[in-house]
This record gives C-alpha cells, structure tokens and sequence, in this order.
C-alpha cells in the first residue's frame, strides 16, 4: 500500500468544520455535533486508523461492502488507467464502452441461472428504484400492466431513496417525507429470535413465508407484479432465515406467476461463503439487486441483473425511459472488474466457505454463553448477538429500545472494534479476508465490550426486563 498522508489538520478542527458544513446520513446532526465526528484518516487489511492514530478492527466492512479489504493498491491503478484512457461516458443514446461491456459479460457469468443481462447504477438504492420500474414496465409489457403492487418485509432495508425507502419496511423511514409509495405491501420478517414466542422454528419459517401467499391472495394475483427480499436480512438486523423459508417463498412465487427479486446487495459476492446469497438458500430470483461487494465500496456502482426472459420482453416492448448519468460508469466499471478478478483469482469466496465462516461460526456461536447474550446467530460472514437481561425468556430490556444497544456500540469503538447496533442486538459483517488471528481478535474485543456493557448495565440499574 502507498504511504497515506497524514498532514491533515487537528482533529478538533476537522470536527469543527465537519459540524459547520457536513450534513451526515442517518445521523441526529446537533448531537453528533455537539460530540465531534469520529475522523478515519486511513485503512489497511481489515484495519482503520483515526485522525488520533487509533487502530480499530472494522467489524463492518464499512458499510457491508469492503469484501477484499482495505489498501488494494491494483484497485487504485485500475482507477487512474481508465481516468486516463476514458474518465467518463454515457451508455444513453446506443452508446456503450469496453469496460462496461467486460462487466455486464463477467457478472452473467458469475451470476446463477440464467441472470446474464444487467442494468447499471450507482447504488443500492438505485438499482432498487430501477426495479420498481422494471418489474411494472415487464408486466405491462406482457398486457398486464396491472400487476403493480410489490411485496416486501416489515423491517427490510432496500436503501433510502423515496422508491428503495418505500420497498423497506422500516416504521422510522417511512416517518420522513411521505412513505411507502402507492402500490407497496409489507408482510413479517423471518424474525424468530423476536417473533417466534414459542413456535419451532421450522414452523416459523413456513409460517411466515406462507403470509406472502395470503398477501397475493389479499390482493388478487392478478394485481401484484414481485416480490422482493434480501437473502438474509442485514440492516434489519442479520436476520437470518429459517432454512424452511426460502423453499416455500419460492413455490409461492413460482405458484403465483410473480417476480422474485432478490436483494443481494449485501450477500452478494462472498459474503454467505458463495458467490451469492441466492446460491447459498436456492433462490431463483427473476431480478437481483447487486452493489456493494461488486466493487469492494473502492468506486460506488450498483446494477439490476435480469434473467434473459425478462430482457427479452423489456427489449421488444420499446424504449425504457429510465437511467442514471452515472450508469456503468468506466471508471467504476473497470474497478468492479478488478475487484471482481481480485476476488476469483485470490480464492476469497472459496476462504469464506472453506475457512473464515466456519472458523467465525464455532466462535461466535461461544458467545451465547455470555450472560448479556439471548442468541448468538451466524451465517458466512454474517453474525449478530441479541442482548438480553433474561436469557430463558428473551426478554427486552425495560429502557426504551436501542438504548442498550447503543451504549455497547460505543464501548465497542473505545476497545478497538466496529460494531454496529440494530435495536438492542449487536451484529458484525467483517472483511471477507479475515484470517483465524483476526478472528480472534475480533470475538476477543466484542467478549470485552459484551463484559463491559454488562457491569455498566448493572451499575446503572439497567438489567431490568420490560
């Protein structure tokens, strides 16, 4: 890796100007503020450095997406040979250019079945707005235009743009500025942990699949074009499946002539120790939300991979008045195409699956026994710890929800690792490179702010159930 800078300003002055001019996502602006932003100067491996020199594991990966880790330096050239060759042009108006021709060639072939075409963009979110019109205009196409309604999950995250907003089903976001847009249904999650009260988790599954029937049937078959979910739910808290969830999803679509959409945007490329989520539940999705991982988050691009049917009747049925300034961006495209090359050629899925998540696995899978812990769960490179103050019940704390969540958070910044909290469970989505000694090093420093939670927990009144 090329020597970083480090002359940047006082940290206390970089938080003073960040407070007077950065309007921050998700994030209450007056109180982080009044605290100071924390300030990344500088990354390596599955390692960030702060403006104060603190080493602090990445847990996160960012945000879900540096698969390959930090400091690639092949990622960095492939970006400045096509700045200097062709630093942008448009795929409007029958153009196209080499880097996102090799793309869209190279994500058919790694993509299951037979998703082999793909519309770009820049984002998630993006990509997800992009499937809203995708999914209508296919069934328009085919003289059902009708078929509008898509169904999604309560407590889903498919991004935070008004349509990608309106497709999540988080309470809080449709809060802000008029959501869920018309035509957008929300059925339960797969929640177990939170949901499943005495049900055998089998039956759960099956259960909460089988609502997404009742829902078409609610709705008449007749008016609902897709479905849409994330292999495993990440933002909503790693909520991962039943194993008797996703077979009777997809019977029920097969069953209901409705597009399956599968949001891969977190799964995708590794992530569950195969190439997608989708392989890993045989899922056979119509459409596939991609973005993230594809490019390791070094160059922001997303995309919307079709199966060829879909292609087929979009491309007869006309024009599609949609796209992005920065759809299948060169630039973009070409680091895509190295991280993906990068991802192949250094064997990192297969270390997933071979490897790091079973190793994760049988340690975080330790963690149940901690006292604050209701259930350790993990998938790939995937895993969440529910807190608790009454294991056998699992029970919610009687502070208002996230309370206890967040005060481990910050405890674990102050020991040296990136968790994040979803309510009151902590949850972890590493580097897909870890090693074991990492690994170890991540369950030793979430065993040690899991210790120190507790003790203020205790101190403080708070290990009380509701």
């Amino acid at each position: 890796m090329n020597t970083p800078r480090s002359n940047f300003p006082p940290t206390a002055e970089m938080q003073a100007t960040d407070a007077a001019h950065h309007l921050h996502p998700f994030t209450h602006g007056d109180a982080l503020n009044a605290k100071g932003a924390r300030i990344i100067t500088r990354a390596e491996g599955a390692f960030l450095t702060d403006s104060d020199g603190n080493e602090i594991l990445d847990g996160m990966a960012g945000l879900w997406c540096v698969n390959i880790g930090y400091g690639r330096d092949e990622l960095a050239e492939a970006a400045a040979r096509q700045m200097r060759e062709l630093p942008y042009y448009n795929t409007f108006f029958q153009t196209s250019h080499p880097p996102v021709i090799a793309l869209a060639k190279r994500l058919a072939d790694l993509a299951p079945g037979d998703l082999d075409h793909v519309f770009f963009a820049g984002s998630g979110s993006e990509a997800n707005d992009t499937n809203i019109r995708l999914a209508r205009t296919y069934w328009a196409a085919r003289g059902k235009p009708e078929k509008r309604v898509i169904i999604s999950r309560k407590n889903a995250y498919h991004g935070s743009s008004v349509g990608a907003a309106s497709l999540g089903g988080m309470q809080a976001m449709h809060g802000q500025g008029g959501l869920p847009i018309p035509d957008i249904t929300h059925i339960d999650q797969p929640y177990w942990y939170g949901e499943g009260g005495d049900m055998d988790p089998e039956a759960f599954g099956r259960e909460r699949a089988r609502q997404l029937e009742a829902e078409i049937h609610r709705l008449g078959e007749h008016n609902v074009a897709a479905f849409i979910a994330e292999p495993i739910q990440g933002a909503g808290g790693v909520i991962i499946p039943p194993e008797s969830y996703w077979p009777e999803i997809q019977r029920i679509c097969d069953a209901h002539d409705i597009l399956l959409i599968a949001d891969e945007v977190i799964c995708g490329f590794g992530r569950t120790g195969a190439w997608f989520g989708s392989e890993t539940y045989a899922i056979r999705p119509d459409i596939m939300t991609i973005a993230k991982g594809l490019s390791s988050g070094y160059q922001p691009i997303g995309g919307s991979m079709v199966t060829r049917h879909v292609a087929e009747v979009l491309n007869a049925h006309g024009e599609f008045y949609h796209g992005y300034t920065y759809s299948g961006h060169p630039v973009a495209a070409a680091v895509a195409l190295e991280n993906l090359r990068i991802l192949e050629e250094d064997g990192i899925v297969e270390h997933v699956r071979d490897t790091a998540a079973p190793y994760l696995a049988e340690k975080w899978l330790q963690l149940a026994d901690h006292p604050l812990v209701g259930e350790a769960r993990v998938k790939g490179m995937l895993a969440a710890v529910e807190l608790t103050p009454d294991k056998a019940g699992r029970a919610p704390f009687a502070a208002p929800v996230g309370t206890v969540g967040l005060r481990t958070r910050d405890i674990c910044f102050q020991t040296g690792l990136v968790m994040r909290n979803v309510r009151d469970s902590m949850i972890v989505s590493p580097p897909l490179i870890l090693d074991k000694p990492e690994i170890d090093l991540l369950i030793e420093r979430a065993v040690q702010a899991l210790d120190t939670a507790k003790k203020g927990l205790e101190a403080d009144g708070l290990m009380t159930a509701g």
